[in-house]
């Protein structure tokens, strides 16, 4: 192009861009915002990605954390001075920092929390009177020489612990501290003495000079090894009777480790290096897995033995918690993945649509610039340049935005991401508007779409779509999102529903509006009728927009119906932990409720039912019943170990444990207890205490020739069949008949169980109050600790608390969150666009319309009624596509990464995906009250404008 040419061009876009400045801005704002939402998306998955590593690596337990590397004491055969240099201050210095220095990326450590030294592996019998010896067994010590005491510790009693002289191997007097748990528990004070017996000549004396406290007691210094800070009484392994004994450990003055040469405690260079994941992002985790990989056998860790010696060790448990974060990131990857397909999918129709809206309302002048001479490449190429103008800069803030929003992430996948929509922009609009004047266009008829039949060609699109769907559907069925992975053609699923739902939708659209003509034309107003017609041949019925609401809609209804299951999910899990709103227990599994305790508790403000239970775990199977599981006695042992809330106690089949949990409830206060709570009907009247199953007088003894009606769960009913079988409890002997089978029982997670009527057992006292209602926490804990014992009180509310986000699953479930918003945005968009592409034409049929005598009422109605077929087949077409995608995909998705992962102890079986009604419901109505409200607005304004102004001499419309 010359240079005159180029020249001509930019006041021709100045000229349009004057001329238009609205639709320029709406493009303009259009694009910004769709950018911003492409570039951020990218942005905030690294961002709780980077979140989700550096909370994993800093809740981790410092052991696991740091990166240690140890080294056994220097040989025997190297001179003895060569040995002690190699343990004193300066020699492990050095080796220390030239280690840090080493640590390959990305690991990078806290050099302020660095701690090096020598240290004891094998425990001391410590022999002195004055300890304490639970069980008669003396107390084991170790210890250790390390740095940095002063700098993370504060001296309580005495003085710090130092070496006035050079400590050699042949020292045999020390100075050393402990810290204020250690000296509590072991009854050591300023002055303390304790020898340690060596291999030549007399004991090591270490004299306890300082009391300390720990600055920070969490910290890597004193929590890596924590019988530094705190020492512990733990089981005699060696003993045939259960002894304890106490262990902890002494800190020597920090130039004292040539002294533990000399003794026969196995002494053992260290250097601890914690880790600082301040620096760590998302996609770090792949290589700081090699990283770790290498440095404990691989190339890394030939580099540590050069700097510290052959026989050096790395020992750390980073490569474990790198390794479940990654897991914990592929399972929510999937799920993710769909979100951002069908919202990408949606913002690019509707960006499509926009262009589309722009080439028709310029349909005529490209068509006059056509007739003239002009071409195809410089008609899209004065197009391209107007549309850049506005787009480029668009695209550009947007990503900005997208960056100053989401401060942690690459930056190349959002510029992808924002150069991808503003190309899509620049492209689309010319390539649209150049492919329709092809070939010179006149005045055409009517597309009428009720006569319109497909081509060929759109079939066979058709029907590849429906091939490529089904497909993807049936493979996101058999593999499901849990085993980690992103494919995009299964997460593209509910994208590919939603076209084959608009294609077919938009063939059999035209039906029922010959149906409904046929009948209208007989009326004798003419509203109806021509509503109908005008809707049968609109524009804004095409396949497009149909398109960008289907999706749109079904993104937001999944996206919702995601949310909705993450806090039902965590709801659940929570009533299955505590089993009702709150929970009043013993801390044994056999402590029992005092009678005051219950009356108390149940007069609280907010109880509004107080329903007591006898849970009595490991009762005995009878024999005759516990043999049907099979002669080689497989099966889970349901003994109560673990009696905590929700404990799963036992299999869940009939060939299960031979043990089961024995719940002695009120009948009339369970039921009400199970209703409220949500938990299948309880048969009540099957438990009445009449008969051999009476109430026993007081003192009297239960015999086994008592018999009591008992419901039991599925697989302890399918053991002990309809016969009567004696059981032994702590509650007393009697035999048992299953008289009814549910499936769950309140407060316990375990599938083996028998209910019983506790008024029929010999011990009735409670061991487990349930509440229902909103007490006080504060006047419930009150009330039970007013009795004098020790009693532990759950909330439901406080036990949902527990499943707080982490950063991954906060930020994944703010992404959902932004998924529903941007698909209702994007779908309400999409009908604007869609009524705004035949606004023209609608005021200039209210013009002609008013000539005839037409009110401004039936006008408003004409346009509403206009208006109505379409958003109602968006809106069904809509709700159903999102139900049936969340139906077909929900066997294939688990919510348990997203919901209930990282808490101890919670439930993790499977949590499928269930459609939400009001995530359905409301974007669909939104839709139809949008579209009320565009014709409703339109027939007003057309109403305010003459005739005259509408209708011009020589307009075509």
């Amino acid at each position: 192009m010359s240079d005159g040419k180029r020249a001509a061009s930019a006041p021709w876009i100045r000229t349009r861009l004057r001329t238009a400045p609205g639709a320029a801005v709406a493009l303009a704002v259009l694009v910004l915002v769709t950018a911003f939402l492409a570039a951020a998306f990218p942005r905030a998955v690294d961002a709780y990605e980077t979140k989700g590593l550096r909370h994993d690596i800093r809740l981790a337990d410092a052991g696991r954390s740091a990166v240690e590397v140890s080294s056994p004491q220097p040989g025997l055969e190297l001179p003895r001075e060569q040995r002690e240099a190699g343990v004193r201050t300066p020699e492990l210095k050095r080796i220390g920092g030239v280690l840090g220095q080493a640590l390959p990326e990305p690991l990078r450590a806290d050099m302020s929390s660095v701690a090096y030294g020598l240290r004891t592996m094998k425990p001391v019998l410590a022999t002195e009177p004055w300890l304490p010896r639970p069980d008669t067994v003396p107390p084991q010590l170790s210890y250790t020489a390390q740095t940095g005491l002063k700098e993370h510790a504060r001296l309580v009693k005495g003085a710090w612990p130092t070496t006035p002289d050079a400590v050699t191997s042949s020292s045999r007097a020390v100075r050393g501290a402990v810290t204020e748990e250690t000296a509590a528990a072991l009854n050591m004070k300023v002055g303390s003495a304790l020898r340690l017996p060596t291999a030549v000549g007399g004991p090591l004396t270490v004299t306890i000079t300082g009391i300390v406290a720990p600055r920070d007691p969490g910290g890597s210094y004193w929590s890596a090894d924590p019988l530094v800070r705190t020492p512990s009484l733990i089981p005699d392994p060696a003993s045939p009777f259960p002894q304890n004994y106490w262990t902890g450990t002494v800190l020597l003055a920090e130039d004292a480790g040539p002294a533990l040469l000399a003794t026969a405690t196995e002494p053992s260079l260290f250097w601890r290096f914690p880790s600082d994941p301040s620096a760590l992002t998302g996609p770090d985790g792949a290589r700081l897995t090699a990283v770790v990989d290498s440095l404990e056998s691989g190339p890394g860790l030939l580099k540590v033995r050069a700097i510290a010696g052959d026989t050096a060790e790395v020992l750390t448990g980073l490569g474990h918690i790198v390794q479940a974060n990654a897991r914990m990131r592929d399972a929510i990857s999937p799920v993710i993945a769909v979100a951002a397909l069908g919202i990408g999918s949606v913002a690019a129709v509707v960006l499509v649509m926009t262009g589309a809206l722009i080439a028709a309302r310029r349909k005529a002048e490209l068509a006059l610039m056509r007739s003239r001479g002009g071409s195809l490449r410089g008609i899209g190429g004065r197009l391209l340049a107007e549309t850049a103008v506005t787009v480029v800069p668009a695209s550009a803030l947007g990503l900005l935005l997208a960056v100053l929003a989401v401060g942690e992430g690459r930056w190349w996948p959002a510029a992808l991401a924002a150069a991808g929509v503003g190309l899509l922009v620049c492209v689309a609009l010319p390539l649209r508007t150049t492919l329709q004047h092809i070939r010179p266009t006149l005045h055409g008829g009517r597309e009428d779409m009720v006569s319109a039949r497909p081509s060929r060609r759109r079939t066979v699109a058709e029907l590849t779509l429906l091939v490529l769907a089904v497909g993807a559907v049936t493979a996101l069925r058999r593999r499901g999102t849990s085993g980690g992975g992103t494919d995009l053609l299964v997460s593209g699923a509910p994208v590919l529903v939603a076209l084959i739902a608009a294609l077919v939708l938009v063939r059999l659209y035209p039906l029922p509006l010959r149906l409904a003509a046929r009948p209208m034309a007989r009326l004798r107003g003419a509203i109806g009728f021509l509503s109908l017609a005008r809707a049968g041949r609109s524009s804004a019925g095409g396949a497009l927009p149909l398109l960008a609401l289907l999706l749109a809609l079904a993104t937001a209804a999944f996206g919702g119906s995601v949310i909705a299951g993450i806090g039902d999910a965590r709801d659940d899990a929570a009533l299955t932990a505590v089993g009702a709103d709150a929970r009043v227990g013993g801390k044994s599994e056999r402590a029992t409720l005092p009678d005051e305790l219950v009356s108390t508790v149940r007069d609280l403000d907010g109880v509004r039912n107080a329903a007591p239970l006898r849970i009595e775990f490991g009762v005995a199977m009878p024999e005759t019943a516990a043999g049907d599981g099979g002669a080689d006695g497989s099966g889970s042992d349901d003994s109560g170990t673990d009696a905590g809330p929700g404990a799963n106690t036992g299999g869940g089949d009939a060939a299960g444990a031979r043990a089961t949990t024995m719940v002695g409830v009120d009948p009339a206060s369970y039921t009400r207890l199970a209703r409220t709570t949500g938990l299948p009907d309880f048969p009540s009247g099957l438990l009445k205490a009449t008969g051999p199953s009476a109430p026993l007088s007081e003192g009297a003894e239960s015999g086994p020739e008592r018999v009591l009606p008992v419901i039991a769960s599925p697989a302890v009913a399918a053991r002990l069949g309809k016969e009567q079988h004696a059981v032994d409890t702590l509650s007393g002997d009697f035999k048992v008949r299953v008289v009814g089978t549910v499936e769950r029982v309140a407060s316990l997670a375990s599938t083996n169980f028998l209910i019983v009527n506790s008024a029929s057992l010999e011990e009735r006292a409670p061991t487990t109050l349930l509440l229902t209602g909103a007490p006080d926490p504060g006047k419930l804990r009150a009330a039970a600790d007013g009795n004098g014992e020790e009693f532990v009180v759950q909330l439901r509310s406080e036990e949902r608390a527990r499943y707080v986000n982490t950063p991954m699953q906060a930020g994944a479930e703010r992404i959902y969150l932004a998924a529903v918003a941007a698909g209702a945005g994007y779908a309400l968009l999409a009908v604007l666009l869609s009524l705004l592409q035949t606004a023209p034409e609608r005021k200039t049929l209210l013009a002609r319309l008013r000539t005839m005598g037409l009110t401004t009422g039936q006008g408003r109605r004409l346009l509403a009624f206009e208006a109505t077929p379409q958003a109602l087949l968006a809106a069904g077409g809509g709700l159903l596509t999102g139900w049936a995608t969340i139906v077909l995909l929900s066997p294939g998705i688990d919510l348990v990464p997203l919901a209930l992962a990282g808490v101890a102890g919670s439930d993790t079986s499977p949590v499928t995906l269930r459609a939400d009604l009001w995530s359905l419901a409301l974007p669909a109505a939104g839709v139809v009250a949008l579209a009320a409200a565009v014709a409703g607005v339109q027939a007003w304004w057309a109403s305010r404008r003459g005739s005259i102004t509408e209708l011009r001499a020589g307009d075509s419309r």
